[in-house]
């Protein structure tokens, strides 16, 4: 089902523009594994009806602490990450675990663009137009265990080419983690580029996952490692703020942050009068995704 919420910046790449491109593109954009993307990419049925932020500010305002605490730091130091070749181990409650090299799994899978929202637990947010697939793809292809409920990642540990491991900010190298329904719903993506573009280093080339209801943070970058487990998993920032930073983490704007509201957030690229705006519950994906948590008391499981 397609949303149609609509927003408006005075800094974005007219969509007619960028619709040209598309076509002029086609599908042979490759990516920075020196891989293809694959045939034309079209809009999926999962993509909102929105008018995406400029890639100039989607590949410059970013959090990545691997390469620094500031919000330009990943845009200037992320050149050094080497990508190319990009592996991920599939292990755990899998029947075949193993190594799975980037350009087999692209092979195996349909990757298309989805224009998501995207909300920070900062209160900023923009609208990108990834490129990428299915999570359950890649979960079906390593064969997912009966008993498997929760489904755990982590980000590449190189400190020698991401600086920012050198510090104690964050206990490294960075985890994220989802229950299984989640992973497997059709709107968590694995994203491999943004506006046809191979994925910017800065933003979490070459595979970063995508949750759009949940906070970003969520949506864990530089992917190597994928885990099913029947436990829930650590994650980072839950590990150093569980009372802030929540498991779930899910985009709702009546749980406050201890030291800040989530009722509202401003969209990156309107510049210094750009107004803020009303946060959406899930992020505006409550038809598709709230039935994942009936039941549950969303404040206590934030």
């Amino acid at each position: 089902m397609a949303y149609t919420i609509k927003l408006k910046y005075s800094d974005v790449t007219p969509r007619a523009d960028y619709m040209n491109r598309r076509q002029l593109m086609g599908g042979a954009v490759g990516l920075a594994t020196g891989l293809a993307l694959g045939p034309a990419l079209g809009a999926s049925k999962y993509s909102a009806d929105l008018d995406p932020t400029a890639l100039e500010d989607i590949s410059s305002y970013n959090n990545f602490y691997e390469f620094g605490t500031g919000k330009g730091d990943p845009a200037s130091h992320a050149h050094k990450l080497t990508v190319d070749p990009w592996s991920v181990e599939i292990d755990g409650m899998v029947e075949r675990p193993g190594s799975y090299g980037l350009e087999d799994i692209l092979k195996k899978v349909t990757q298309e663009e989805r224009i998501y929202r995207f909300r920070c637990v900062e209160t900023w947010s923009m609208v990108v137009p990834w490129v990428g697939f299915e999570l359950n793809q890649l979960l079906n292809m390593a064969g997912v265990q009966g008993g498997a409920k929760y489904v755990a990642f982590q980000t590449l540990f190189r400190p020698e080419e991401m600086p920012g491991q050198k510090t104690v900010n964050l206990e490294w190298p960075y985890r994220e983690g989802l229950r299984l329904d989640e992973a497997m719903h059709p709107l968590t993506i694995m994203a491999t580029g943004i506006y046809d573009e191979p994925m910017p280093k800065q933003n979490g080339a070459p595979l970063r996952l995508v949750v759009p209801w949940k906070y970003g943070y969520k949506s864990i970058k530089s992917i190597v490692r994928v885990t099913l487990t029947d436990k829930e998993p650590q994650t980072t920032w839950n590990m150093l703020q569980p009372n802030e930073y929540g498991f779930y983490s899910n985009v709702n704007p009546e749980v406050s942050h201890p030291r800040w509201s989530q009722a509202y957030e401003k969209p990156i690229g309107g510049g210094l009068f750009a107004k803020r705006q009303e946060t959406l519950k899930f992020n505006g994906y409550e038809e598709e995704v709230a039935s994942l948590y009936d039941g549950m008391d969303l404040v206590v499981n934030h």
